[in-house]
């Protein structure tokens, strides 16, 4: 590990809502990864805190934030159509993006996105509509299909990892990444699922995305 690490709760104000977030700076990081958690998931998502650990210990600051307010999610768990809602979270993304470059800790970071199923989309979204703030893509059993004619737009060298067993997201993936105009790459995990629930899975997944980033935001 590089020294220490700052850890903060942040509150993200957007609009009449605040999102509730966790980032954490480690000394001299020079880049900063937003993840974009899934359907149905949260800022508590252990998936991804897993992976925010193990980038936190290659040097790189994280953020970590709610994409729904607790009354939206309320909603959603009724519903399930805001967390499918791509547009929304895509907005919310870049907001939580502008946030970030108004403060003084994480203003001069280079950015990255880490999205998880629709997030990767809303994440893809978000890098094309702010291609001078966003270095970096990386997309875990995402469904970046979904950004669909954003696709084109995105200026961020983008990795989409997937699972060798989730055979339909791989054809997702595969679709999504032949309309990407950019630095991509497509990695598939032997053995794993859509969750990387399998042992030493999401083990690989961090390495995969913490080279990505090291190199990318470096």
């Amino acid at each position: 590990m590089k020294g220490s690490i700052i850890e903060e709760h942040v509150s993200i104000p957007l609009g009449p809502i605040i999102l509730e977030g966790d980032r954490n700076i480690p000394d001299g990081a020079a880049g900063i990864v937003v993840f974009a958690h899934g359907s149905g998931s949260s800022r508590h998502s252990p998936r991804n805190r897993f992976v925010a650990r193990h980038l936190q210990e290659r040097g790189l600051a994280t953020l970590l934030f709610d994409l729904l307010t607790p009354e939206e999610e309320e909603i959603d768990a009724v519903t399930a159509h805001l967390r499918f809602d791509i547009e929304m979270l895509a907005t919310r993304l870049v907001a939580a993006t502008v946030w970030l470059l108004q403060q003084p800790a994480t203003k001069n970071l280079r950015i990255g996105y880490f999205g998880a199923s629709t997030g990767a989309a809303a994440a893809l979204i978000a890098a094309a509509r702010k291609p001078e703030a966003v270095m970096s893509v990386v997309s875990r059993g995402g469904r970046p299909d979904l950004a669909k004619e954003s696709l084109a737009n995105v200026k961020a060298p983008t990795l989409l990892i997937v699972g060798g067993r989730d055979t339909p997201v791989i054809e997702m993936n595969r679709w999504a990444l032949d309309r990407l105009n950019v630095q991509k790459e497509m990695k598939i995990v032997p053995g794993a699922t859509h969750l990387f629930e399998e042992p030493g899975k999401l083990e690989e997944v961090a390495a995969i995305a913490g080279e990505w980033f090291t190199e990318s935001l470096k």
